[in-house]
């Protein structure tokens, strides 16, 4: 049902953005309908075969099917917005009709400038974004203790090996006590590569290697199990005490739950019967516990965007429940660390979230 919408949407957006591009002076000059025409069939057949072919194949072929197929999807979303917005500010022509089409090919250049950044984006190697948490609660002992979160990934025919081990390389120079994967590390077209999984072994962080399932996992329903046979820890609904005082919980995608129309309140049940001291509760999909519009207490500020592919997950820092939610971008992929020291139960003001004030 999704890829029919899918494809519906972008072939729709095709057609509009072809057929405002003939009205352009400079194309209607210099590009003949035919060849017009005849490129945007092709682009077309270009992304259906990437949808269609790439998406769930295997091999060279499909994998190039689908970069070609999925970037000019990217691009018909980044063109049509200025396009579609010129036509909305000048009602289709209907205003200024001898100032409208040169607009609209005013409009298809920031598309096609705002598509060059974006694949710039997409293309170029994650950086790691630093931040400093507040968390009532954590003993002096584990005062300066580095978390690694990588989260997004979407490991698979794009993204293989070579790339993984060099994000690993990155994460590993950050010589990080506890690092936690926070769901949709697998595109999730099939099972995942066993080599990638042996890629795995190279994170290390005394206090363990930590993960969740994102919306992803359960797609390609992939066993979560394989990242036990690394040496990971799952957390699923649950928590567990990764050192004297530092309460680690994780829940299940919550996008799943809702589609399976699972109940409950999964977020409180990770939290629950967990001993004093500070917790940190990992979730995919951004969220809240159940009962509360806004947290009582803010320990620390939210995280700058990082560059993230589909980037939603969410940390929350607890102890009460006190959170830092780090939200990321839409390109490029998200690969941060925090580092949380302890300042005892010092409060913040309720209501938005505010920075320590460190």
């Amino acid at each position: 049902m999704f890829g029919t919408i899918l494809i519906s949407v972008c072939t729709l957006m095709h057609l509009y953005i072809f057929w405002r591009a003939a009205s352009v002076p400079f194309v209607d000059r210099h590009v003949p309908r035919k060849i017009l025409i005849g490129t945007g069939v092709i682009l077309w057949a270009v992304f259906l075969a990437g949808r269609v072919i790439g998406h769930g194949g295997t091999g060279d072929l499909a994998v190039t099917l689908e970069f070609l197929g999925m970037n000019w999807m990217g691009i018909l979303f980044l063109t049509f917005i200025p396009l579609f917005s010129i036509d909305l500010v000048t009602l289709f022509g209907f205003l200024m009709p001898r100032l409208s089409p040169s607009l609209r090919g005013w409009a298809l250049l920031v598309g096609g400038v705002f598509s060059a950044i974006a694949l710039f984006q997409g293309l170029r190697p994650p950086v790691v974004e630093k931040y400093e948490v507040v968390l009532p609660g954590l003993p002096d002992t584990m005062d300066g203790i580095v978390l690694a979160a990588l989260s997004d990934m979407h490991l698979g025919s794009q993204l293989g090996e070579r790339w993984l081990a060099a994000r690993i390389a990155q994460v590993n120079e950050q010589q990080p006590d506890i690092v936690v994967l926070l769901g949709d590390i697998f595109e999730g077209h099939g099972p995942p590569d066993k080599s990638l999984m042996e890629t795995f072994r190279h994170l290390s962080a005394p206090l363990g290697i930590w993960a969740i399932p994102g919306n992803h996992e359960f797609h390609g329903r992939g066993n979560m199990a394989l990242f036990e046979a690394v040496g990971f820890t799952l957390l699923r609904n649950g928590w567990a005490e990764v050192g004297p005082g530092l309460i680690l919980a994780g829940v299940d995608d919550l996008t799943v739950r809702r589609r399976n129309g699972q109940g409950g309140d999964p977020m409180s049940q990770a939290l629950a019967g967990r001993p004093p001291g500070a917790a940190i509760l990992l979730s995919h999909t951004p969220g809240r516990p159940r009962g509360r519009r806004k947290p009582a207490r803010v320990s620390c500020y939210p995280a700058t965007p990082t560059e993230g592919r589909y980037g939603h997950s969410t940390i929350w820092f607890a102890a009460g429940i006190h959170y830092w939610r780090a939200v990321t971008k839409w390109v490029g992929w998200q690969l941060s660390y925090a580092e949380a020291r302890a300042h005892g139960d010092r409060e913040c003001d309720s209501g938005d979230p505010v920075r320590s004030s460190e």
